[in-house]
């Protein structure tokens, strides 16, 4: 429809293994959800190093749509031998329709192997332009008071765009919906001494719903059990709603749940939004 988007986001998980078949089931997945945008996190080149073809790339070029693709973090070779390699690792943005700018923007706390970037992207919707932006935060349990400026640092990217159109922020904010970052986001609390609004699309669909993304479930999280399993920490968030209906929300899904052989696309599930981004008939 024209008057809505779809949006997916997905924590892609680099390049683990089995790759191959993890690409593949995302692939399939997105190509039957046929998302208008797709934010990814934890992008990296399929052949690992630096630079080349991405994981984004190769589910870009499977689906037919545009894409961006920024590194958030790289780093050197370290040690010797084999596994002594160089690498790096980033964002993407996927879309149907023409992206017709990007811009990044650097998040606060940077460390040598974890820096964090929101990615933004004005997509040409046949309704207009629309910027969607995805993100990944850090991922420590006690890096709360990170992932608060890292919000603020958010919110004041997508505030100085002064888009009049609904706006979509996606992303792995590795934080429940509890936490005092993401509290901020919806409005409910105060950060650096202000107040934003955001509506989180799984709670405007299913308020009384879990949604969990990081799910004891799905056999890859087993590595990171440490972290807590079964939590949502992905998210798909809309600007607030016009009167003319713009920016409502009308569906939220969990998705890239389904497995082969016990392999899912990724470790996280995904989070679909379909959002109206076009005034109301009439």
């Amino acid at each position: 429809m024209n008057d809505e988007l779809t949006l997916v986001t997905i924590n892609f998980w680099g390049v683990q293994a089995p790759l191959e078949t993890r690409l593949d089931l995302a692939k399939r997945q997105l190509g039957e959800l046929a998302p208008d945008v797709i934010g990814m996190q934890e992008v990296r080149p399929v052949e690992g190093g630096r630079g080349g073809r991405t994981t984004a790339d190769e589910i870009a070029d499977a689906l037919g749509m545009h894409r961006v693709y920024e590194v958030a973090v790289a780093w050197d070779a370290e040690g010797a031998g084999a596994a002594a390699t160089a690498g790096e690792e980033g964002l993407a943005i996927l879309s149907r329709h023409p992206i017709a700018e990007h811009r990044v923007t650097r998040l606060p706390d940077a460390r040598p192997k974890e820096a964090r970037i929101l990615l933004s992207a004005r997509v040409e919707h046949p309704a207009g332009s629309i910027w969607c932006h995805t993100t990944h935060l850090h991922f420590r349990l006690d890096d709360g008071a990170a992932r608060e400026r890292q919000v603020v640092a958010i919110d004041d990217a997508i505030r100085a765009l002064r888009s009049d159109a609904p706006q979509l922020l996606c992303g792995d904010f590795n934080a429940t919906p509890d936490h005092d970052e993401i509290r901020f986001l919806r409005g409910l609390t105060t950060l650096a001494h202000r107040r934003t609004h955001y509506q989180d699309a799984w709670i405007r669909c299913h308020p009384s719903e879990p949604g969990l993304t990081w799910s004891a479930e799905n056999e890859q999280t087993r590595a990171l059990r440490s972290l807590d399993i079964d939590r949502r920490i992905d998210y798909a968030f809309v600007t607030t709603r016009h009167k003319d209906g713009r920016g409502t929300v009308r569906d939220a899904r969990v998705v890239l749940t389904e497995r082969q052989k016990g392999v899912c696309a990724s470790d996280h599930y995904g989070v679909l939004a379909r959002v109206q981004v076009a005034p109301d008939a009439g």
